[in-house]
């Protein structure tokens, strides 16, 4: 993946001037170079001055010349810095409780990898709003119409059923998304707000979750972990229907969506929150 050049979709010509500033040049000039040397953008992403100038703490809100994609794109390899020195991690092990786990290294592991860091940026850029509308069914008791939101796993799941089969790859990839934001950035409101056994037994059918697994992950993220990796899985399966290969980094991660949910936990625990930055979409 040369994902540098993903960046540039979507670094604004604010973010661009900024990473300039922080390089000592201008942003025609910092743009040539991402280009050519795909490990500036990496170097620069890390800057300890780059966290520095967009979350300045004299200012109640984060700098107007950046964009919240920068800003993550600053919080997550912040955190990758962060966990590079981490003898332990907070994990989260109920509502408003953490525990010390010794378990980093894969932390680090996951991080090392600039296509998955670049996952992480865009996957909480996308959740800074939040899709929500009706769709209609039709029910033995006639046309129903049926609210969604991107953040009710269940409305979504039932409209993704009803997609034409070329887009149900990316309904279920969008799934798996929401199961890894509720799970990683927040796990509290999450398990705080349990399914009921229709709803549970519905997420499961659509992730194609085993009866043996929903029992097993009954408990804390368990369940939610374990849809959001089916998701993902049912996502390259459909995928792969209709292409001659599947989205094979997409599989790696529906492996790692453990690593992936701790490492939003202490993003968002560390950063998001503590900090109040104000750059997730609020529940309401």
């Amino acid at each position: 993946m040369n994902y540098p050049l993903l960046y540039l979709e979507h670094l604004s010509q604010g973010d661009l001037e900024l990473l300039a500033q922080i390089a000592g040049t201008d942003s025609g000039a910092i743009r040539q170079r991402m280009l050519q040397r795909p490990e500036v953008i990496d170097d620069l992403l890390a800057s300890r001055r780059l966290f520095e100038v967009i979350f300045d703490s004299s200012r109640d809100l984060l700098d107007p010349g950046s964009s919240s994609f920068l800003a993550f794109a600053a919080l997550v390899n912040r955190s990758a810095s962060d966990l590079h020195d981490a003898s332990y991690v907070s994990e989260w092990s109920g509502p408003g409780k953490r525990l010390p786990v010794f378990d980093v290294e894969c932390l680090r592991e996951f991080l090392d990898d600039g296509a998955r860091r670049y996952f992480l940026v865009e996957f909480l850029n996308s959740f800074t709003t939040v899709a929500s509308g009706t769709f209609v069914v039709q029910t033995r008791e006639g046309i129903r119409h049926r609210r969604f939101s991107e953040l009710d796993p269940v409305g979504l799941a039932e409209m993704v059923e009803l997609l034409p089969p070329a887009e149900r790859p990316g309904g279920y990839r969008r799934l798996g998304d929401v199961a890894l934001f509720l799970s990683g950035v927040l796990p509290d409101h999450t398990a705080t707000h349990p399914y009921t056994p229709t709803q549970r037994e519905w997420i499961a059918r659509s992730a194609e979750l085993g009866v043996s697994e929903v029992v097993a992950k009954d408990e804390g993220l368990g369940f939610m972990e374990a849809a959001g990796a089916g998701w993902y899985r049912k996502a390259v399966e459909q995928a792969g229907a209709s292409v001659s290969t599947g989205p094979t980094f997409l599989r790696g991660l529906a492996d790692r969506f453990s690593e992936a949910r701790r490492i939003l936990n202490y993003l968002a625990d560390r950063y998001l929150f503590r900090q109040e930055l104000g750059l997730v979409t609020d529940l309401g």
